[in-house]
C-alpha cells in the first residue's frame, strides 16, 4: 500500500501565503547596490554627474566680451638687470612664463619705455625672482615707480645677491630665482617679448626638505588676477588626481573617473 500524502492542517497557512518580515537593513548590500547603479554599460563604475544648477549646461549664459588680455591668474614676478657700469634695476611684469621644457625657457614682455627694456636689450639677460606674500607690497611698488628716479632697492631693503652665470643680481628674499640668458627678441607691438634660456635656478634652502624635494607649498607664493593679488594658499589635487589608480574594495585596482563636470583637459 501506497503512502498516503500527509494530511493538509486546516488551520495552518502556506507558506506563499505568510505575512512577509522586514529584514534588517543592511550597508553591505546598500553599497553593492548603489554601485551597481554607478556602473556603465561597459562595467566601469564612474562618480555621479554633478547635478547642481551652476554645473547644468542649461543654466550657463556666456557673454562676448571685448579682446583682451584675459589669461588669469598670471604668476607676479620681479625682474633684476643691470647696466654696463653694474647699477641694479628692479621691473615687476605679469607677463612673464614658462615656454618650453627642454631647454628650460621664460618668455617676459616689457613696453619699450621702460628701463628695464633697454638694459635687457643691451645685456641679453635678466634674472626672474619670484615673490612670496611677503614681498608682494614691494612688487606692487617696484612696478609703479621708474628705476630712473628711484632706486629700487634702496627704495624698498630688499638685498641685492650675486647670480651664478648673470651679471644681473637676484633678489635675496624672494623664494626662487631663475636666471636667464636672452636667444630671441620679438616685437609684438605695445611689448617686446625676450625669450630665453634658463640658466641657473637659486631656491631658498629652508624649502628643501628632507628627502631632497622642493616644498614650494611652504613658499606662500602669490598671483595676479585682473588687478588684484591673491595668495595661492589652498591645495586642489596634485598633477594626474583625476585619474590616479586606488585600490578598491575587493583588492583590484580600478581607475577612478572625474564626473563631466568636473573633467580637465590638457
Amino acid at each position: 500500500m501506497k503512502n498516503a500524502p500527509p494530511k493538509r492542517d486546516r488551520n495552518r497557512r502556506p507558506a506563499s501565503e505568510k505575512p512577509s518580515r522586514p529584514h534588517p537593513p543592511n550597508p553591505d548590500r546598500a553599497k553593492r547596490d548603489r554601485r551597481d547603479d554607478d556602473a556603465t554599460p561597459t562595467g566601469r563604475r564612474v562618480k555621479p554627474r554633478v547635478t547642481s544648477a551652476e554645473h547644468r549646461p542649461d543654466a550657463i549664459v556666456k557673454e562676448v566680451w571685448k579682446p583682451g588680455t584675459m589669461l588669469y591668474p598670471v604668476p607676479i614676478v620681479m625682474v633684476t638687470s643691470a647696466s654696463r657700469e653694474g647699477k641694479p634695476n628692479i621691473a615687476s611684469v605679469a607677463w612673464a612664463g614658462t615656454v618650453c621644457s627642454d631647454p628650460p625657457m621664460i618668455s617676459i614682455s616689457l613696453r619699450k619705455a621702460t628701463l628695464s627694456h633697454g638694459l635687457i636689450l643691451a645685456s641679453r639677460e635678466f634674472v626672474v625672482n619670484v615673490p612670496s606674500v611677503r614681498q608682494v607690497q614691494w612688487a606692487d611698488y617696484c612696478g609703479v615707480v621708474s628705476g630712473r628716479t628711484v632706486d629700487k632697492f634702496e627704495a624698498t631693503g630688499l638685498t641685492p645677491h650675486p647670480a651664478q652665470t648673470v651679471a644681473a643680481p637676484l633678489i635675496l628674499e624672494c623664494p626662487i630665482n631663475i636666471e636667464c640668458a636672452v636667444k630671441k627678441i620679438l616685437e609684438l607691438g605695445s611689448h617686446t617679448l625676450f625669450l630665453a634660456e634658463v640658466s641657473a635656478v637659486q631656491v631658498t634652502r629652508d624649502l628643501i626638505d628632507a628627502s631632497g624635494r622642493l616644498a614650494l607649498e611652504k613658499a606662500g607664493l602669490a598671483a595676479y588676477v585682473h588687478g588684484d593679488y591673491v595668495a595661492l594658499d589652498k591645495k586642489l589635487g596634485f598633477f594626474g588626481f583625476s585619474v590616479q589608480r586606488k585600490k578598491s574594495g575587493y583588492g583590484s585596482v580600478a581607475r577612478r573617473a572625474p564626473s563631466r563636470a568636473g573633467k580637465k583637459r590638457f
